[in-house]
């Protein structure tokens, strides 16, 4: 190994746009147990098959649908429950 390196002829990271990036997400169990199985089948980790799957949604542009409950009805103001 050399003591000193000469970079003075060296170029910036033409991938650099591309490397990933970390990032804290909340999953719950049921969706982590599902890409665990999945990649185990399919011998890589369960991350990198994530990111496949997120990437390739926002390449087709896909949107989930998403139905959430009914609200419940308002009650009148002033109204106490016993």
């Amino acid at each position: 190994m050399r003591s000193e390196y000469d970079f003075s002829h060296s170029r910036k990271n033409p991938y650099v746009k591309q490397l990933k990036r970390q990032i804290t997400i909340r999953l719950d169990a049921t969706a982590v147990d599902y890409f665990k199985q999945m990649a185990a089948e399919l011998g890589m980790p369960y991350q990198n098959l994530i990111n496949l799957f997120l990437r390739d949604c926002a390449a087709h542009k896909r949107r989930p649908t998403i139905q959430w409950p009914e609200k419940p009805p308002k009650r009148p103001a002033g109204r106490q429950l016993k």
